[in-house]
């Protein structure tokens, strides 16, 4: 395997575990079992467990913007008038980044670590390089990114707290679910193994 390819799978399992377990839960140990490589081995690919942490956000903040540069590539004129909507796409494109385990959910925990030196800056700028994408590139009003980056946070949140689980049992979980993903909800609870993935 090439040092390239070594290197993004150590990437995907932190990811994974970064996600489940926050930065403080994670160790370079966990990682490394879940890649099936050695805990020396992710250390000397990345020196700390901090750099591990900041190549994470890097990572996942380039897949969330790919794929809304792929969803915005694609959207074409939803208006009678012909005009373009580059919004309809970038929420899907967002919901459907949920099947990369623990990538959104790494990027909340960078940002929820602001006063981290090292973590804070590198999730801000990634914060503000994704409001930057949204305003210029994709054309959203400054209240349209606000709803826009609200609706991603709630919907990392109800994934942060496994809400799925509680869908067929409590008919507030149901009704905040269908409403906050209405297209999306049997996708969110085919990845927390609440339902078999529709083919």
């Amino acid at each position: 395997m090439k040092a390239e390819d070594r290197r993004e799978l150590v990437l995907a399992a932190a990811t994974a575990v970064f996600g489940e377990r926050g930065y403080f839960g994670a160790t370079t140990d966990a990682v490394a079992k879940a890649a099936g490589v050695s805990q020396p081995y992710v250390v000397r690919m990345f020196g700390t467990k901090e750099a591990l942490f900041l190549a994470v956000l890097t990572r996942a903040l380039d897949r969330l913007l790919g794929a809304f540069r792929v969803a915005l590539a694609g959207d074409g004129p939803a208006h009678p008038d012909g005009s373009a909507a580059p919004h309809r796409g970038l929420g899907a494109a967002y919901a459907e980044l949920l099947a990369d385990r623990g990538l959104l959910l790494s990027l909340m925990h960078g940002f929820i670590l602001g006063s981290d030196t090292e973590i804070g800056a590198c999730a801000r700028a990634g914060f503000l390089q994704v409001y930057r994408f949204l305003r210029e590139d994709a054309g959203f009003s400054a209240d349209e990114v606000h709803e826009f980056l609200a609706e991603g946070m709630l919907l990392n949140t109800l994934v942060g707290i496994r809400m799925a689980v509680d869908y067929d049992t409590d008919p507030a979980a149901r009704e905040l679910l269908d409403t906050a993903l209405p297209t999306k909800a049997e996708f969110l609870l085919a990845l927390e193994g609440q339902r078999k993935p529709q083919a």
